[in-house]
């Protein structure tokens, strides 16, 4: 179970390299090296405090406990958008072991067996890809978990891995979903039967960012928001997401050894009619001094599943604020791909 742990054993922990650098990620020209002092500052953000929320003490039996613990919750959706989820119900080998299992299935060795994974077409349960160029710099591999769990066959063993991180994590998921109902002022079943998240289909995307000295460009990923109920997101090594806050700072992640960061998706957004509101954010390379591994599962509802504002978040007061789809539409709004999720928050905004 994962503990509060200091920002300083933090620092500590992430100055330790976990893997090589991977061969693959061409050295920088004399100008890309250039660009990324340039952008150094460019990219700059903020080490402010971001939420911690206990985890176990959302279904505490001391009623003071829970109130304050929902109350901390409720605050940290409506202010912020995202969290630190700690002493929450993952045993730690859990998420080391999913850490590394991604870890060792990108040994630069075994590319050409990933290669096969590249796009096919939108029917695609299992994507791999590898970008480094000025826009973005990572290599990714995207699996279908649910309704279905789909993975990779490899000698690695990662499949066993993903399936016994995601099984876990989607326990707490469903707890979430509760507690955020109970922030709301519903019964705690509001979300689970709002999104079906029984049948919710969640997509994990294990990505590999280079360090600095390999990368093409100061950007791992560039700025968006992600579909979904929400986003939960671990790491190897820390540093190098920054999020950008509702009073438009960006902040640094510096997410506590072994916690889980969550971030509100956007079709929470669009369920609370923008009380809950999804946020920005991006991953930075220009400071990795050694590679960086991160495992994020977007949990959405059920692929035909129509999300629109609640009734009970509209009024003379609070007019609609977003068009209604199937989230399965609103994956595809875009020209993607169901596995792609991206988002589509700017077609479902009315204004």
């Amino acid at each position: 179970m994962a503990e509060i742990t200091s920002s300083l054993t933090q620092l500590q922990l992430s100055s330790k390299p976990k893997l090589n650098a991977p061969d693959y990620y061409d050295a920088p020209s004399q100008k890309a090296v250039v660009g990324h002092h340039y952008h150094a500052g460019l990219y700059s953000a903020s080490d402010d405090e971001i939420p911690t929320v206990d985890y176990s003490l959302l279904f505490s039996n001391n009623p003071v406990q829970r109130f304050l613990t929902l109350e901390n919750l409720r605050q940290a959706c409506q202010e912020y958008g995202f969290f630190y989820l700690v002493n929450h119900t993952i045993p730690d080998e859990v998420l080391d072991s999913v850490l590394k299992g991604f870890a060792d299935y990108v040994d630069p060795k075994t590319i050409d067996e990933r290669k096969v994974y590249r796009k096919n077409g939108p029917s695609d349960k299992i994507r791999w890809d590898l970008n480094s160029s000025a826009g973005e710099n990572r290599e990714y591999l995207k699996v279908v978990a649910h309704p279905q769990f789909y993975a990779p066959s490899d000698s690695s063993g990662i499949s066993k891995n993903l399936e016994e991180y995601h099984g876990a994590m989607r326990t707490i998921v469903v707890g979430l979903a509760r507690a955020v109902s109970e922030t709301l002022g519903f019964e705690e079943n509001y979300i689970e039967k709002e999104f079906n998240l029984k049948s919710g289909f969640d997509v994990m995307a294990m990505n590999l960012y280079p360090p600095n000295s390999r990368s093409k460009g100061a950007i791992g990923i560039p700025e968006h928001t992600d579909p979904g109920f929400v986003v939960s997101l671990v790491q190897d090594v820390d540093g190098g997401l920054q999020i950008l806050s509702h009073q438009g700072k960006w902040i640094n992640a510096y997410i506590p050894h072994h916690a889980i960061l969550i971030q509100l998706g956007d079709h929470l957004e669009v369920l609370t009619n923008g009380k809950y509101k999804s946020h920005i954010h991006r991953v930075i390379v220009n400071n990795n001094k050694v590679p960086r591994i991160s495992v994020v599962t977007l949990h959405g509802p059920a692929l035909d599943k129509f999300i629109s504002p609640g009734v009970e978040f509209v009024d003379e007061e609070h007019p609609q604020n977003y068009h209604g789809m199937t989230y399965k539409e609103s994956l595809e709004a875009n020209g993607g791909d169901q596995i792609d999720v991206q988002s589509s928050l700017d077609k479902l905004r009315l204004v």
